[in-house]
Order: C-alpha cells, then sequence, then structure tokens
C-alpha cells in the first residue's frame, strides 16, 4: 500500500517538476527522460543481475515487437503531458488520467472482445457527456486529455500483451526508442537549441535527474500492483490526477468556469459508477471463490 501510494502521489507531483527543466522545450525533454531512464535503469539491472531477463525479450520478436510499440506510446505520452503541463493545461492533463480507466475498459471491447457489465456502459456514456461538455466549455474537443488517455490505455494494452517485469520491460521499452531521441538532441544541440551544456550545471543536473523521476514511480507501482488486490490499486489510481486539479487551480490558478466544473462532476460521476460496479463485482467474485473452495475441500 505505501509502495501504491507513494508512486501515484509521485506522478501526482509531475506538474510542479516538469517546469523546473525550462528552458529546455518538450521534445528535449522527452528525450533526455528516454535516455537518463535507459541509463538508470541499466544500473538498477546490474545491480539487481536481471540482464537475463532483458535477453530473454530481446529473443523473442513478437515480444520485442510489442514492446517497441509499448516504448512509442510512453514517449507520445510523454510528451504530450509535458506539453500539456508547461503550456499552462495542467486541469486537462488531470481529466486525461480521470478518463483513462473507461478508455482502458473500451480498449478491452474492442482488442479483447470483453463484455462491459451494464454499469459499465453506463459509465463509459456519463463520460461521453461529459466530454461533450468539455468540449462546449473549451471550444474544442479536450485533446490533450483525450490523446492521453488513449495512449496510456494503448500502453497498458501492450504491456498486457507481453507481461514482464517493471525493470526489464522499461528497460526494452526505452532501448526501443533510445537512437530517435539521441538523433533529437543531436539535431537541437547542432542548431544551437539545446539546453543541457547551455544553461548551467543545475539544470543539466534537472534533466538528467528525469531518469530517476520516470523510473521510480514505476518501480514502486509494480511492486505494489504484485501485492494488494487489483480493486484497491483502481482506488489508488485517482490520487494522481486529483492531485493534478488541486496543483493546476491552486498553485497554477487555471480557470475553472462553471461549465469546465460541470464537465469534472460528470466525470466524477461516470467514475463513481464504474468504482462501485467493479467493486460489487470484485466481492461477488471473491465470495462465489470462498464458496467454491469450500464445497471442494467438502
Amino acid at each position: 500500500m505505501a509502495s501504491g501510494l507513494t508512486a501515484y502521489a509521485l506522478w501526482g507531483l509531475f506538474p510542479l517538476y516538469f517546469p523546473l527543466l525550462e528552458p529546455a522545450g518538450g521534445l528535449e525533454i522527452v528525450a533526455h527522460r528516454v535516455l537518463w531512464s535507459l541509463l538508470f535503469v541499466g544500473i538498477l539491472l546490474t545491480v539487481l543481475r536481471r540482464w537475463g531477463q532483458v535477453r530473454t525479450l530481446v529473443n523473442d520478436p513478437r515480444r520485442l515487437l510489442v514492446l517497441a510499440g509499448a516504448g512509442v506510446l510512453i514517449a507520445v505520452n510523454w510528451l504530450v503531458f509535458v506539453y500539456g503541463v508547461n503550456s499552462g493545461h495542467v486541469v486537462e492533463t488531470s481529466l486525461g488520467y480521470f478518463i483513462n480507466p473507461l478508455v482502458s475498459v473500451l480498449l478491452g471491447v474492442v482488442v479483447f472482445s470483453e463484455r462491459l457489465r451494464p454499469l459499465q456502459w453506463a459509465a463509459v456514456g456519463i463520460a461521453a457527456v461529459a466530454v461533450a461538455v468539455l468540449t462546449a466549455d473549451y471550444g474544442r474537443l479536450p485533446w490533450i486529455a483525450l490523446c492521453l488517455a488513449a495512449t496510456f490505455g494503448l500502453y497498458g494494452v501492450m504491456k498486457k500483451l507481453v507481461r514482464v517485469e517493471a525493470a526489464p520491460g522499461l528497460f526494452v521499452e526505452t532501448a526501443m526508442v533510445a537512437l530517435p531521441a539521441a538523433v533529437v538532441l543531436g539535431f537541437l544541440h547542432a542548431g544551437g537549441s539545446g539546453t543541457f551544456a547551455a544553461v548551467g550545471a543545475g539544470h543539466a543536473l534537472l534533466l538528467a535527474s528525469s531518469g530517476i523521476a520516470t523510473a521510480i514511480p514505476l518501480l514502486l507501482f509494480a511492486a505494489a500492483a504484485r501485492r494488494i488486490p487489483l480493486s484497491t490499486v483502481g482506488l489508488l489510481q485517482y490520487l494522481t490526477p486529483l492531485m493534478q486539479l488541486a496543483i493546476g487551480v491552486f498553485v497554477y490558478d487555471e480557470d475553472m468556469p462553471p461549465a469546465r466544473l460541470a464537465g469534472f462532476v460528470i466525470v466524477w460521476v461516470a467514475l463513481a459508477v464504474f468504482t462501485a460496479d467493479s467493486l460489487r463485482h470484485a466481492r461477488t467474485a471473491s465470495r462465489r471463490s470462498g464458496t467454491e473452495a469450500v464445497s471442494a475441500g467438502r
């Protein structure tokens, strides 16, 4: 539980962290995040002696291809998130992670042919109404939120297709996008717009710390997910967007007009319906499993 809370709290604090990396732009920040994550996780794998798991992944073309897709998706997610935070749209980024569970449910239907229960369909329908309300308020589709939800949801699909430990999986994912990241940094520095060596040692250290900031929450989350019920993980995940929303409104003074607040309230109603149904289903499944175990014992 402590690992899960810490992971989601760290993700919730990201809107305070990424503005510290300016004047680096979004592409430069994400490129550094990829390369420093690769280095940090490589050191971690050496300490834990887990390189054998990496070799197993590399020798499996199917899993390698899926992890390459996962690497591209998470890189796009990082880029959109950094853009949203550093362009004054923290509230909209929080919306993306509020609706992510519902997007993941829809992807389960599309990709894995899963069947939704009636209350799950109701939650998805309510969320669609919320998106319509927020579109009217913004005067455009909340594309930052939708892109964050879609890319992170598809990233979850990839991770479900290939079940791997957090550190080896993260290393392979980032390794697959490391070359494009290095090329981006090369072009930026060749054109004189790279900031790593131009702003000072403090700025360079902050950019390097992005690797640690990326890896630590993921490893904590993996430790939590293996030890606490999935229903508990589902409840904990709302901590991140709640913190991001609070930071956007109370720290960065982003607007929250009545129509936008109404859209968020509708999203929360959808999440309440979805969560209540998930908890009820989990309890029913647990009771059924216990009954079957007792019957088998007899």
